[in-house]
């Protein structure tokens, strides 16, 4: 007898605990079920939310702009240029002793051009005697038959002097390139343009256009210093003495 009784005990109290169990899930499922409606019926969470995400992602943005206009602060590269057309400077003076200078228009418009020439031999008038050697091109090649005061590109258009690079670089495309770089053309100023302004030359700047080849270079002595400056201390001959005798 007792032992039924027992029994019976153990499964009152089983079945009390499986009550219990399935009394806490429902209360859990209801719960969640009220927080999705109650967010359905309050779309302003959400947009609040979604706000909220918008301006953290427009944050990121301004932060990775900020980097951006910080990398991007440089100084500017200044490439020197011609004024304009070159001025003949006349050999005489006016009654007053005053030079002049006057534009190359001012001959060349008066007569035709002879597009042949390709030495300073073959003038006959203007420019004889200078210097040209600039491999066997003629001097139309590069000058304006048809408007002395600008330049002719390799296609018959004109160009102006200012921009005497972009005629430079028709035939010297490695020079160019190596300009862009860096590597060829002087330069003042900064290499590094987050810390100052560039100003490189011009290929005129160092070239003679009518002679742009370099005379070939003369190994000499460097500049007197002291490693071959004569001694003329007690010390430098102490130190002469001591070198010799090794």
């Amino acid at each position: 007898m007792p032992r039924i009784a027992n029994l019976l005990f153990a499964g009152v109290a089983c079945l009390a605990v499986a009550m219990f169990f399935v009394a806490f899930n429902q209360m859990a499922m209801q719960d969640t079920a009220y927080t999705h409606h109650a967010n359905l019926d309050d779309p302003a969470a959400d947009d609040s939310r979604h706000v909220a995400d918008q301006k953290t992602s427009h944050a990121d943005e301004s932060e990775s702009s900020g980097d951006l206009e910080v990398s991007a602060v440089k100084f500017p590269v200044t490439i020197r240029k011609p004024s304009g057309p070159p001025r003949i400077e006349l050999a005489g003076m006016d009654p007053q002793g005053r030079s002049a200078t006057v534009a190359c228009s001012t001959c060349h418009a008066n007569r035709k051009p002879n597009i042949e020439n390709v030495s300073a031999a073959t003038l006959d008038e203007f420019h004889r005697g200078m210097t040209f050697k600039h491999g066997t091109i003629t001097c139309y090649a590069c000058h304006n038959p048809d408007g002395s005061d600008s330049l002719r590109m390799a296609d018959g258009t004109s160009l102006e002097y200012q921009d005497v690079m972009t005629l430079c670089s028709q035939c010297h495309g490695p020079q160019a390139t190596a300009f862009a770089h860096g590597a060829h053309g002087g330069m003042n100023g900064h290499w590094d343009l987050t810390r100052g302004p560039q100003t490189k030359n011009n290929c005129i700047d160092c070239h003679d256009p009518h002679a742009p080849n370099y005379p070939k270079m003369i190994v000499g002595f460097k500049p007197k210093d002291r490693f071959n400056a004569p001694a003329d201390s007690d010390h430098d001959h102490q130190g002469a003495d001591v070198h010799d005798s090794h």
